[in-house]
């Protein structure tokens, strides 16, 4: 039996980027049951409906959305820009969501992490993730809720979760995202 996709969406591009060394380490807790896969954001030019109603959609789009149409389930980790999504993010989220009446991220179930340096850990970011995920149907995990703050001290600098109290709280969310992936 094929194995469900996760794709996970990490909002920075910055290559040296705490969520990406935080969806490093929570992708490693599902690969013995799901196939994991990064979604790449940064080549998607900015959302313009015009592109779609001109036919002119970029090839990055319908890659992108075809991408996206065959997860079975979402996984979001974002850093916090300015108390709300980076715009990557957004884009992504629009862009997956047209045209009107084509989106993909209908039905899928989901998840937001967020991920700081400081001590409110994302959590601003990730209530504004949620709410165009809701209006777009995705089935969000609630609970538990995931703010990794001070995520500069969470690391060693090779990158790994040194943190052993943070270690067992994404094994418990992992294991609430499985039993929410399977329901």
């Amino acid at each position: 039996m094929k194995k469900k996709t996760i794709g996970i969406l990490v909002g920075s591009l910055r290559k040296d980027a705490y969520s990406k060394l935080a969806a490093n380490h929570i992708a490693g807790l599902f690969n013995n049951q799901y196939e994991v896969i990064f979604i790449e954001l940064g080549n998607l030019q900015m959302f313009n409906q015009d592109y779609d109603d001109e036919g002119t959609t970029p090839a990055e789009w319908t890659a992108f959305r075809e991408q996206v149409k065959s997860l079975d389930a979402v996984l979001f980790v974002t850093p916090e820009y300015n108390r709300s999504m980076p715009a990557v993010l957004k884009n992504a989220l629009d862009i997956a969501s047209r045209p009107y009446g084509h989106n993909v991220w209908n039905g899928k179930p989901g998840a937001v992490i967020g991920v700081s340096p400081g001590h409110i850990g994302g959590a601003l970011a990730v209530s504004a993730v949620r709410v165009p995920l809701a209006f777009l149907n995705v089935r969000l995990m609630m609970q538990p809720e995931v703010y990794l703050s001070n995520v500069h001290q969470l690391f060693d600098g090779q990158g790994k979760l040194t943190d052993e109290s943070t270690v067992k709280f994404l094994d418990k969310f992992a294991a609430a995202f499985r039993i929410w992936i399977e329901q």
